[in-house]
């Protein structure tokens, strides 16, 4: 569920914006929408004012603009999103700052306080982390996410984890919440160079060291905790060789409560026994051990 991607890197290249009515189309068959175009971000923005939500996501868009407008609208009516509520635009010079009028920092579970560098820091004692990823995935504002942050965070309370795999780490927002709750050596990999490059950074900003590795599979060796939030398919794929990661706990999610009892059943064929699932929305994180 997670990736990156910077003007920076593509300076010449043309980006197109979709917004639509999140009345028009349920979060989890949007970011399938997503996925099957390979966008490269995504967000839920609600107007503060109206209360009315969209989603949007962001496509790369090419040389032949016309011919990328017309396969998203032909993917989201196909999806059921009546043309009307299709709205395409080229994206203007604020293109990479555009998500940062709907993101506020936010409380998460009883120690974490996740926010973009232009907010105030927490009042109170709760752990500061800064992400400024542009159109990076794993922002915090996604229930799968919380999930995961949550489930870090009880974990390291009641055992006290050394090491992490934080498998599929987009942004590297659960590495760096890890490392700043005091697990000694994290692994964030992604199968995205500039996933790999976007952990660098925030763990720079945040003032923590974790290590950051591209790979599409799971490395060979084993983490006290393992963390995964990406997709029921990816999950399920590397179900044998996640699962021997796994020194103590493994947390699953990106998954939705629909998809658990599936990727579960992988995981118990890989010697892992379900312990604990959280949901929030439509959304759900699995907690498993050897």
């Amino acid at each position: 569920m997670q990736g990156t991607i910077s003007s920076a890197n593509l300076p010449d290249m043309v980006w197109l914006e979709l917004r639509l009515p999140a009345t028009s189309i349920e979060t989890a068959t949007f970011e399938r929408l997503c996925e099957g175009l390979s966008a490269a971000g995504q967000a839920l923005q609600t107007d503060a004012k109206t209360g009315c939500a969209e989603h949007v996501a962001w496509f790369a868009a090419g040389s032949d603009t016309q011919k990328i407008r017309a396969a998203i609208t032909a993917a989201a009516m196909l999806f059921g999103v009546p043309q009307a509520d299709i709205i395409l635009s080229m994206l203007g010079d604020d293109w990479e700052t555009a998500w940062q009028k709907d993101w506020k920092a936010m409380p998460i579970g009883h120690r974490l306080w996740v926010r973009p560098s232009f907010c105030d820091p927490p009042t109170d004692e709760r752990i500061d982390i800064v992400l400024d990823p542009g159109m990076a995935f794993g922002t915090g504002q996604h229930a799968t996410t919380q999930l995961c942050l949550e489930s870090i965070e009880r974990i390291y309370a009641t055992c006290m984890p050394d090491t992490m795999l934080d498998m599929g780490a987009g942004s590297g927002i659960l590495a760096i919440a890890a490392a700043k709750l005091g697990i000694r050596h994290v692994l964030a990999m992604d199968n995205d160079a500039n996933a790999v490059d976007a952990c660098h950074k925030n763990a720079e900003i945040n003032g923590v060291t974790i290590e950051s590795q591209l790979g599409a599979s799971p490395p060979d060796c084993q983490f006290d905790l393992v963390v995964a939030n990406i997709l029921a398919g990816p999950l399920l794929d590397m179900a044998p060789t996640l699962a021997k990661c796994v020194g103590s706990s493994l947390v699953l999610s990106g998954l939705l409560t629909t998809q658990v009892e599936e990727v579960g059943h992988a995981y118990k064929q890989a010697g892992l026994t379900i312990v604990r699932t959280d949901t929030q929305d439509e959304w759900a994180a699995v907690e498993l051990k050897p």
